[in-house]
């Protein structure tokens, strides 16, 4: 994609980093470095260490996500350890001996990061309807009135404003303490569709109906929109948070002035840490700013725990909800009064931003080889954007000044009415989501022990997935559609060595 002038978004400036601005040479240096490939007949410089200094060896066991990037220092490698400890705690119910880990709920959709992100791996669907859905769940919202933002109005233009369900809040959660109902059960029906492929090949795909069953609380709201979310892999985090918010607009066209019909957009959310502004970068519409609020938010709305940035200790429970608001909660005195204190908070945040990313395989198989090539030629990377050279940052941060290669341009897209959730998120529409990162997903089945994919699980194959792909994306999906046997075989041979 030719690249626009970034918009004049100054208030969009990387206020979570320390960072050291680039001199001219650097820029020369990066410029160079992440041009777009024309040779496609040999690996590349430096992209089988897609993670730069973090990259770690690629393990053929089921912790091959749980590793901590290889450029940690001694004292970082503890602190991750830590982290770990955190991410993996089972939270209790209060009041229990256990002062440091109870808080649980009372509504909740799991026990621990670990259970939803198992393995730091990616979630799925529920398998039938005798299996839970530990590790996926139904944001809701309704439509609300515009609001006076004027404050930023420069920035959240087109702002498709809504509100929580007035019973249900912002996230459904199908688990409870005892004593209390859980809000509800997800169910979901599929319908087969076939897709012709070239070849005389038949591609099976199943269209998925949620439904929020059992519903403890009484009847959603006549308006309510619900969106299936599945838990994301957590690799990378730290270097995508790195990113120079600049190299990210400098991809945007949200006018589409080339033509292509590829309109990327940022998303732009208001921090409450940094209390502005900032370009979204995290959850499947780019809703948060950063690592830690996106921890914040899973803690307080996946678990129910309380925390300095979310501090109510019912967690996601509304007003109309007065057993569950008037619940004993676990907010400790030792910890400022809250469930989890921020020294626990930064813990988990910074072994989510320093989980590793494996190296890249198989890159000089010659079927790798052309299916890069095809990968580029279909119009693949006009989204997925192979690669970044991070801010280089104060201290001995990391994330800092690595080149990194996770196909991703981290914009919202329209991907069509075939994937579209119709609930707005901020700035992204109803059929808008952020470029998922591309790197690890060929490792999903031996981390996760299936290969589903997509925002919602349904896509069961890495072709399935493509298939899916609609909207700014409709015509690369019909190239893959039409192209040879052969080809579409070597580019799914490609994205698995990803």
């Amino acid at each position: 994609m030719a690249q626009e002038a970034a918009p004049p978004w100054d208030g969009l400036a990387d206020h979570h980093l320390d960072v050291i601005p680039r001199t001219d040479e650097e820029r020369a240096r990066i410029a160079d470095v992440t041009a777009p490939p024309t040779d496609f007949s040999a690996p590349w410089a430096f992209e089988t260490n897609p993670a730069g200094g973090q990259t770690v060896r690629a393990r053929d066991t089921a912790d091959a996500f749980s590793q901590p990037a290889g450029n940690l220092t001694f004292e970082q490698q503890m602190d991750f350890r830590l982290g770990n400890g955190m991410f993996d705690r089972v939270w209790v119910s209060a009041p229990a001996s256990t002062l440091a880990s109870d808080g649980l709920g009372p509504l909740y959709n799991a026990r621990s990061c670990q259970r939803c992100h198992l393995k730091d791996g990616r979630g799925h669907p529920p398998e039938g309807p005798d299996d839970s859905a530990v590790s996926m769940f139904l944001r809701v919202s309704v439509p609300a009135p515009r609001v006076d933002t004027a404050a930023i109005e420069g920035y959240i233009a087109g702002t498709q404003v809504t509100a929580p369900e007035p019973t249900y809040g912002t996230q459904m959660q199908d688990f409870s303490l005892p004593g209390h109902a859980p809000e509800y059960r997800l169910q979901v029906d599929y319908e087969e569709i076939e897709v012709p492929l070239s070849g005389g090949q038949v591609a099976t795909l199943r269209e998925p109906t949620y439904t929020a069953a059992d519903l403890g609380y009484g009847p959603l709201h006549d308006r309510a929109m619900l969106s299936p979310r599945v838990a994301p892999q957590m690799i990378g985090m730290g270097l995508l948070e790195a990113i120079p918010t600049q190299d990210i607009l400098a991809w945007a066209d949200p006018q589409d002035a080339y033509g292509d019909g590829i309109s990327g957009r940022a998303q732009v959310v208001r921090s409450d840490v940094h209390d502005r502004p900032m370009l979204g970068r995290f959850g499947l519409k780019a809703g948060n700013p950063t690592v830690l609020e996106q921890t914040a938010s899973a803690f307080a709305g996946d678990i129910g725990i309380s925390n300095p940035i979310h501090p109510a200790g019912a967690g996601e429970c509304t007003d109309a909800q007065t057993d569950c608001t008037a619940a004993l909660h676990g907010g400790d005195p030792e910890q400022s009064g809250f469930e989890i204190d921020k020294v626990g908070l930064d813990l988990v945040t910074f072994y989510s931003r320093t989980l590793a990313v494996p190296a890249r395989r198989d890159v000089d198989d010659p079927e790798v080889l052309r299916g890069r090539e095809v990968f580029f030629e279909t119009g693949c990377a006009e989204c997925h954007r192979p690669n970044y050279v991070t801010h280089r940052l104060e201290g001995d941060d990391p994330a800092s000044f690595q080149l990194i290669w996770p196909f991703t341009d981290m914009l919202l897209h329209d991907m069509g009415p075939g994937l579209a959730d119709n609930r707005p998120e901020g700035r992204a529409s109803g059929r808008e989501w952020r470029t998922a990162p591309l790197w690890g997903i060929g490792m999903t089945q031996t981390v996760s022990g299936h290969s589903y994919f997509l925002h919602d699980g349904r896509a069961r194959s890495l072709l399935e997935a493509v298939l899916w792909h609609g909207g700014e994306a409709e015509a690369a999906r019909d190239r893959v559609v039409e192209m040879p046997p052969e080809d579409r075989d070597a580019l799914i041979r490609y994205l698995e060595s990803l």
